[in-house]
């Protein structure tokens, strides 16, 4: 079978995100998610901007196209800053449980964006691995429980006044994860000529460091700063999620989409529910479903047959 690149791509963007999102949720627990958001992508940037000058002479890549830029960095503002902002909110409104079974249809939209813009069309094959995958995310999704004393989104009660509100943020971030990606492609290119995949997601952070200053003003949040810097461990938990995760995950999503079919490449990089089962049983002690289990398998299967799609 021929190596697939974007396939594999893909697959270490979800096993670097799985990591990411454990050393964040520690992170966030202690500082908060807006400063949070913020530090990962400034530390990213330090990071990126080291690669770029031991891999390419240059902290910041300068000799980018303004059309790469531009994109890049629609691609940042839409992925890093109104994408979390939207899914953050809708954690609050409607729980992360609800919040992330409607975000596990992003690749459906990462599909229909990829024909639209690219021309991307999935085979029979590849049409029931996406199906099977996101069928085993969302049976380990809505057999989640969220624990009472977890601190993290309780799931709402039915009569909770901002559930249509909910749904719809979560809507809208799941557009922004697909929205994210496209244009991400369309600034970095593909093929023969493609950008470098850590010079082209420097970009993006540049941009989404600007978007969440912005957020940061409009909300008077900069005394938040100077407090969470002092605290130690959550810096140190932030900069290894921001190395895996903003540095490392989303620069392998980047040469994913270069690589491959926007729609399969969200599909596989959507599995972080499914691969985030075992380091919480290791580090939370969270006690594991057959549901789970088997929505994993689901899942797995689904992850396979796009490879061979």
């Amino acid at each position: 079978m021929e190596l697939n690149v974007g396939a594999l791509a893909a697959l270490g963007t979800a096993f670097a995100w799985t990591f990411t999102a454990i050393a964040f949720e520690y992170a966030g627990k202690r500082i908060g998610s807006l400063v949070l958001n913020f530090l990962r992508l400034a530390v990213a940037f330090v990071f990126l901007g080291i690669y770029g000058l031991v891999a390419r002479g240059s902290f910041i890549p300068l000799d980018a196209s303004p059309a790469a830029w531009l994109w890049l960095g629609a691609s940042g503002l839409v992925g890093f800053v109104l994408g979390d902002l939207f899914l953050f909110q809708a954690f609050i409104d409607i729980g992360s449980r609800l919040s992330m079974l409607v975000y596990a249809t992003a690749p459906i939209f990462t599909s229909v964006l990829g024909f639209m813009a690219f021309g991307e069309r999935l085979t029979a094959l590849g049409f029931l691995g996406m199906a099977l995958t996101m069928a085993g995310i969302a049976f380990v999704v809505l057999g989640k429980k969220a624990s009472p004393s977890s601190g993290g989104p309780r799931p709402p009660s039915p009569g909770t006044p901002h559930r249509t509100r909910g749904l719809a943020l979560a809507l809208l971030a799941t557009f922004g994860q697909a929205g994210g990606l496209v244009l991400g492609k369309l600034g970095a290119g593909s093929g023969i000529g493609a950008m470098n995949p850590f010079s082209g997601t420097q970009v993006r952070v540049i941009a989404g460091i600007f978007g969440f200053a912005v957020v940061l003003s409009a909300m008077r949040a900069w005394g938040s700063l100077p407090p969470s810097l002092k605290d130690g461990k959550a810096v140190a938990s932030l900069s290894l999620g921001a190395f895996l995760g903003p540095f490392l995950g989303v620069s392998l999503s980047l040469l994913a989409i270069q690589s491959g079919n926007t729609g399969v490449a969200s599909a596989i990089m959507s599995i972080v529910p499914v691969l985030i089962i075992v380091p919480s049983v290791i580090v939370f002690k969270e006690k594991v479903a057959l549901r789970e289990i088997l929505g994993s398998v689901v899942a797995v299967a689904g992850v396979f047959l796009l490879f061979m799609a």
